[in-house]
């Protein structure tokens, strides 16, 4: 291929013929600042020439004034620089101290077509290749050559362990039996095949009444029971029986009655029984065994049920460490970001599955697909994609400077508008949803301000997961809990829930707000350690190099696009040596600034705004209906993809790899495999063994403390577990502890307290670690996509004693209005 050299030998484009229809598909599939720049000026022009001018590009009274300003700025300089950053001038966060506001200069920086767009930046382990290699440079480099083929061994090692387990085991495939538990009292007798077993499995499914789903006709009637016990009887070698006893614990579940079977759905009942050893006394003379479960009903009617027997089934003491270990493990991936977040997660979920076939409980493809949330991945998959192309239309760096407007400039009282939106929003709307319509508005906002993002985007999803515990609708803990009928059939409904969560969510918002102050009392923790231009400059050889590690080789025309990307990342890089000595002009006033932020940053396509305000008008709108039962015929995942197959056809978008590859498909891998690993995780008996520790230890206090200590247990543990575990199959186990606490007659437990305090800890938790809540994840992968990372300890150096202080004042909270003044 030929290139086409002016004077510059850095400045090069293809010539037109060498732009084919391919190589234009994979230029539009880039970020729009990548596809406007002028290096890759001959594909915009092609594919004007082609298809018309059909991107947001800027006008040509723009084109042309930057010209004049480029040649004034040729004339005072002397010659041209070598990058595309070619015009600097200054602009000002604030004009005075008082208020939150504070001097501070930033930097504007105009490229080849008139764009301007305000100096942003991250911190990137990327850009040391120009800096000079000396003897202690060479003994890091050494060292870090050798920590990397050490976790290529790690790795290799726990690939080959889930790999061994995987391919030495068949998926476990459940022997299905069907039988009729006789009437009244009778006994229907199921033999075990082996008689010498350590515990065994019962699987049951059949017309049980569920413990959240009150079914009695009659509460004056006793309630139907079927009762399962292990039997173990010894007989003699002429095969007569002369000896039996109970192997196990007595397992009793609630049946519906006779009436309601037919309208019944068979509910799925599990569980292990421990067998004890046979007694050697009837073994001394040779005499054989047989184990056998005899089920006994107090039906009126024959109960027919399906079952099947595991032989083997997981050991949950053993369970539990192998389930810690890959939890643990799964952190300090994450955490000293040893691999990618998406990467660790896929390992950790891959290694869980693997233990379980050497456990002899491999899953199917088909429950391992079942464990993926598809409403969760659908949520985000549509949103996305409804954020994607409204960003086209420039209404989020309008609102950015509309923010910087209302707020004069001022840090602290612009963060504190963004947080309480936020907040309020996702009262309402679902935390995720709120996060991925305010992160990108929040990153403008800090690049208006030349703010670093990162703080300030950990300021808004903290409030997002605050604001998401007031209402029913507001954080997936609380779906689960307010959806729950035995909950809500006593008392539960939406305002009762909203009036009981709205003082403690009060108190934690001030709280918070004490403590972020306190964490960011200097001004400078909220900017950048470098100059706005050298980190400038770092950000875009990060964005160029992500787009160009996008592309691969496979294709002529991704190759040629791609050799274009990594020249402008070389220019840059050789671009950063000289930034460091360029000279930044006086700031103008405040006035001035704001006058050149609302010309550079208006909204650059309305007819866009307004289909895509249609679309989000739609979507939001039933998501409020959602909180309202009677209309709960679409679920939110539905509800986004409906709304952005709307968007797509009003907006007559054809070219939808563009669209696609703005999609952030890292977070979505990411939550899928988060989903397998905490369902293996469940099946280990991590989340079982939380639910039995916490109610031992209620079960263990006397009766004139059990409320106040039930109280904190709930609340801690949840908290606690739900910044390290995936809140939702918590949840799901501790409302029904907290039920079954609420129906032991001998505990005499209110059940609204409770349910307060599971509510409470399950949502503010996730503001703990980076993977505690979903709307974390969201505004983590939104943000990378922009260019700014955060990392594992980043957050938690600032999520976590947040979340310490808010379960402390809310258990404030809940002990003086329910243990003192038994509100409830």
């Amino acid at each position: 291929m030929s290139y086409n050299y002016n004077n510059s030998s850095e400045d090069y484009s293809y010539e037109d013929d060498e732009v084919t229809e391919g190589a234009l598909q994979v230029w539009r599939t880039l970020p729009e600042r990548i596809r406007q720049d002028p290096s890759l000026a001959s594909f915009r022009q092609e594919h004007e020439r082609l298809h018309g001018d059909v991107d947001p590009l800027p006008s040509e009274d723009a084109a042309v004034e930057h010209r004049e300003r480029q040649q004034q700025q040729q004339q005072q300089n002397g010659h041209h620089d070598e990058t595309t950053l070619t015009a600097i001038k200054t602009t000002p966060v604030g004009v005075d101290t008082t208020g939150g506001g504070f001097t501070h200069i930033g930097i504007n920086v105009t490229n080849e077509v008139g764009q301007v767009r305000v100096l942003d930046g991250r911190d990137l382990d990327n850009n040391n290749e120009d800096q000079h290699d000396d003897g202690e440079g060479h003994s890091k480099s050494k060292l870090k050559k050798y920590l990397i083929w050490f976790k290529i061994a790690i790795l290799l090692v726990v690939w080959c362990v889930f790999t061994a387990f995987l391919m030495s085991n068949n998926e476990h495939v459940d022997q299905l039996s069907l039988i009729s538990v006789p009437r009244n009292g009778s006994t229907r007798v199921f033999p075990i095949t082996t008689s010498t077993l350590q515990r065994i499995g019962l699987g049951l499914r059949g017309p049980f009444r569920l413990q959240e789903n009150d079914l009695m006709l009659n509460d004056s009637l006793p309630l139907p029971v079927v009762q399962i016990q292990v039997v173990r009887t010894y007989y003699d070698f002429s095969g007569d029986e002369i000896y039996t006893e109970n192997a196990g614990k007595l397992w009793q579940l609630d049946v519906v009655y006779p009436e309601l079977i037919d309208a019944t759905k068979d509910t799925k009942k599990q569980r292990t029984f421990e067998l004890s050893p046979t007694d050697p006394q009837w073994l001394s003379q040779g005499n054989s065994t047989q184990l056998r479960f005899e089920f006994t009903s107090s039906i009126e009617g024959e109960l027919p049920l399906q079952l099947n027997v595991d032989e083997s089934p997981i050991y949950k003491r053993d369970g539990v460490i192998y389930a810690a270990v890959v939890l643990c493990g799964l952190y300090v991936m994450i955490i000293w970001e040893i691999v990618n977040r998406t990467f660790a997660a896929i390992i950790a979920s891959t290694l869980s599955v693997g233990i379980l076939a050497a456990l002899n409980s491999r899953p199917s493809m088909a429950t391992i697909m079942g464990w993926i949330d598809v409403e969760t991945l659908l949520l985000l998959f549509g949103m996305m994609i409804l954020v994607a192309i409204l960003s086209e239309t420039g209404v989020f760096d309008y609102l950015a400077v509309y923010a910087y407007k209302i707020t004069n400039g001022h840090v602290w009282p612009l963060i504190n508008c963004l947080c309480l939106f936020t907040a309020i929003l996702s009262s309402f709307l679902d935390n995720v949803t709120t996060v991925l319509l305010m992160t990108p508005v929040t990153i403008r906002l800090c690049e208006v301000m030349c703010l670093n993002p990162v703080p300030i985007l950990m300021c808004m999803v903290i409030y997002s997961n605050i604001g998401g515990a007031l209402t029913p609708v507001g954080d997936p803990p609380n779906v689960i809990i307010a959806s729950n009928s035995y909950i809500s059939k006593n008392g539960v409904n939406f305002a009762v829930f909203t009036l009981h969560m709205l003082p403690g969510v009060l108190l934690v918002m001030a709280q918070t707000y004490i403590q972020l102050r306190f964490k960011f009392r200097n001004i400078s923790d909220l900017q950048f350690k470098d100059s706005p231009e050298v980190e400038e400059l770092r950000h875009e050889i990060h964005v160029w190099k992500r787009a160009a590690a996008s592309l691969s080789a496979y294709s002529k025309d991704e190759e040629l696009v791609r050799q274009t990307l990594m020249k402008k990342v070389n220019r840059l890089k050789r671009s950063l040596k000289k930034r460091m000595t360029a000279v930044i002009e006086p700031a103008p006033n405040y006035q001035q600034t704001l006058a050149n932020l609302q010309a550079k940053y208006p909204i650059r396509n309305k007819a866009l705004l307004y289909k895509c305000s249609a679309a989000l008008l739609f979507v939001i709108s039933l998501f409020f209906l959602h909180s309202v039962p009677e209309l709960q015929r679409l679920s939110l995942g539905w509800t986004a993809l409906l709304g952005a197959i709307f968007l797509i056809i009003l907006a007559d978008i054809e070219d939808m790899e563009a669209i696609l590859a703005r999609v952030e498909w890292s977070t979505l891998l990411f939550f899928a495999a988060l989903f397998i690993l905490m369902e293996a995780l469940t099946e280990l008996g991590l989340i079982e063994w939380i639910g039995n520790m916490t109610e031992g230890i209620i079960l263990g206090v006397g009766e004139d403390r059990r409320l106040m200590v039930a109280i904190l247990i709930i609340l801690w543990v949840s908290a606690v577990a739900s910044a390290f575990v995936d809140n939702i199959p918590l949840t799901t186990m501790m409302v029904k502890i907290t039920i079954s606490l609420a129906q032991n007659s001998t505990l005499n437990l209110p059940l609204q307290p409770l349910v307060w305090a599971l509510a409470l800890g399950a949502c503010l938790g996730g503001n703990g670690t980076l993977i505690g809540a979903s709307a974390n994840v969201v505004c983590a992968g939104v943000a990378e996509q922009h260019g700014y990372k955060f990392t594992f300890l980043q957050f938690f150096k600032v999520g976590f004693p947040i979340m310490i202080g808010s379960i402390i004042v809310t258990t404030g909270y809940l002990l003086l209005s329910h243990s003192l003044f038994a509100w409830h």
